[in-house]
């Protein structure tokens, strides 16, 4: 009775920590970020009359213009797949603009397979990517890895549902556990990243040369969240199954 209460228990994590694991990897909200670049303007020239000597004066405005309206806000939102960016109000937020009833027809997407390091659009390779390009490798390498690990766990445990063989839970286990710890560490390195990397120069690439004060903010994305959420699911699934192996081996 204890050995199947364990094994529907640990099932339940393991799907639940699987599909987290699945929508992280295919939804784009790993990284948001907001910034307030727009296009450069440049001062109008002032206006002025000559006098009858032909000297030029300056005519002063009677009235100051009008403020200029705040400017857009460009919000960037991506994952292993798409690297989108679309305008949106400046007093919207980044997190509730993303949401997919909020999904304007303007927004631009890119492929980013190689996520979370820029994916080079001009001189390749680019001065600025080089520095991380091993980041890169590593980050892409640990979300296929764990993702196949987990598919891999549940499909060893659904051979063995029946408690024919202690082996397939152990297995199983193992390789659940595997997926959980393959993902912790994609999250360690992804903070990493955001923390330690100049994201900034990240975000705004070639625009930032023309927006040197841009207002630049940058969130952790749900897509994140939903990966760490089941990362300890997953552990405890897969040390559920491996307990249910030793206890149907010491059993027989």
């Amino acid at each position: 009775m204890r050995v199947g209460a364990a094994a529907l228990a640990g099932g339940i994590f393991g799907v639940v920590g699987t599909l987290c694991f699945l929508l992280a990897f295919g939804t784009d909200y790993w990284l948001l970020a907001s910034d307030d670049c727009g296009p450069k303007t440049r001062p109008a020239a002032p206006r002025g009359d000559q006098d009858a000597n032909g000297t030029k004066q300056l005519v002063e405005a009677v009235s100051a213009p009008p403020p200029p309206p705040p400017a857009p806000l460009t919000l960037h939102h991506e994952g292993f797949f798409w690297r989108c960016v679309f305008q949106v109000e400046p007093a919207a937020h980044a997190v509730v603009a993303t949401l997919f009833t909020n999904q304007p027809e303007s927004k631009v997407c890119i492929h980013g397979y190689l996520f979370p390091l820029p994916v080079a659009l001009g001189q390749v390779p680019h001065p600025n990517y080089d520095a991380t390009a091993v980041f890169r490798g590593f980050w892409t390498l640990l979300i296929v890895l764990g993702l196949v690990s987990a598919l891999t766990g549940g499909f060893l445990l659904l051979c063995g549902v029946p408690f024919v063989s202690h082996k397939l839970y152990r297995v199983g286990g193992a390789f659940l556990i595997a997926a959980g710890c393959l993902f912790l560490l994609l999250l360690l390195l992804y903070v990493l990243w955001m923390e330690l990397v100049d994201v900034r120069s990240y975000v705004l690439q070639e625009r930032g040369e023309d927006c040197p004060g841009a207002q630049l903010s940058v969130h952790y994305g749900w897509s994140f969240m939903v990966a760490a959420a089941g990362v300890p699911l997953e552990l405890l699934a897969g040390l559920l199954f491996v307990l249910v192996g030793r206890a149907l081996l010491a059993s027989n």
